[in-house]
C-alpha cells in the first residue's frame, strides 16, 4: 500500500484531510505527525502561505522519506489589511488557542459594520517527494479560497479555528454550524484538496 504523510498535528485538520482524500484515493495509507513522535519542529519562517507550506512539506518529507502533503492556511480580513493572515494560528500570542484568537479578532472589529467585515480564508497545499522517488524533483502546489464575512459573535461548535465567526458568502450559517460534509464541499481546504487529490493518485 502506498503511503503519504499529512504534515499536521492539528487533529481537526487530520480528520478533514482524511475525509477529503478518501473521496479520491482508497489504496493509500495516511500517516500524520502523530506517527512520528521524534519529528523535529519545522520553523514556519516563510512570508507567505505558499512558502510555509513548502517549508513544512520539505522538512517532514526529508525526515520521513515519504511523500508529504502540507498546507498553510489562514484568515485574511480586509478591514485589518489582510491580517491575521499567516499568523492566524497564533494571532493572540498563543499558538492554537482558538478562543483567544477569535476574541482578539472580534475586539479588533468591535463597532465595525457588517458591510465592512469582509474576509476570506486561503489554503495553499504543497506535495513533495523524497530523494529516490520517481518524482523526487517535483513539487505540486494547489490553492483554495473561500470568501465571506466575520460575524458579530461566535455561532456553532463544529470545526476549529475561526469557523464559528466566519460566515461564507451566500450562506446563512457560520462554518462552525456546518456539518463536516457541507464544510468540505465549500471550504478553502476542500477546494485545494480536491484540486491536488487527483495528482496524488497519479504521482504516488
Amino acid at each position: 500500500m502506498r503511503k503519504i504523510v499529512l504534515a499536521t498535528q492539528n487533529s481537526g485538520k487530520i480528520a478533514e484531510f482524511e475525509r477529503l482524500l478518501a473521496d479520491f484515493v482508497t489504496d493509500v495509507q495516511v500517516l500524520g505527525l502523530r506517527d512520528f513522535p521524534d519529528m523535529p519542529d519545522i520553523a514556519e519562517t516563510g512570508t507567505s502561505f505558499i512558502e510555509n507550506s513548502l517549508l513544512k512539506a520539505r522538512g517532514i518529507c526529508e525526515f520521513t522519506n515519504l511523500p508529504t502533503l502540507a498546507d498553510d492556511s489562514g484568515l485574511c480580513i480586509d478591514f485589518l489589511n489582510g491580517d491575521p493572515g499567516i499568523y492566524s494560528a497564533r494571532w493572540s500570542g498563543n499558538h492554537g488557542d482558538d478562543s483567544a484568537n477569535i476574541a482578539k479578532v472580534l475586539l479588533q472589529l468591535d463597532g465595525v459594520a457588517m458591510g465592512d467585515r469582509s474576509a476570506h480564508f486561503i489554503c495553499e497545499v504543497a506535495l513533495v517527494f523524497p530523494i529516490g522517488h520517481k518524482h523526487q524533483n517535483l513539487e505540486v502546489i494547489e490553492s483554495g479560497r473561500l470568501d465571506g464575512v466575520i460575524t458579530l459573535s461566535p455561532r456553532g461548535t463544529a470545526g476549529f479555528g475561526y469557523d464559528p465567526i466566519f460566515q461564507p458568502a451566500g450562506e446563512a450559517l457560520t462554518l462552525g454550524e456546518f456539518t463536516h460534509g457541507k464544510k468540505d464541499e465549500i471550504s478553502h481546504r476542500g477546494i485545494a484538496m480536491r484540486a491536488i487529490a487527483p495528482r496524488i493518485l497519479d504521482l504516488l
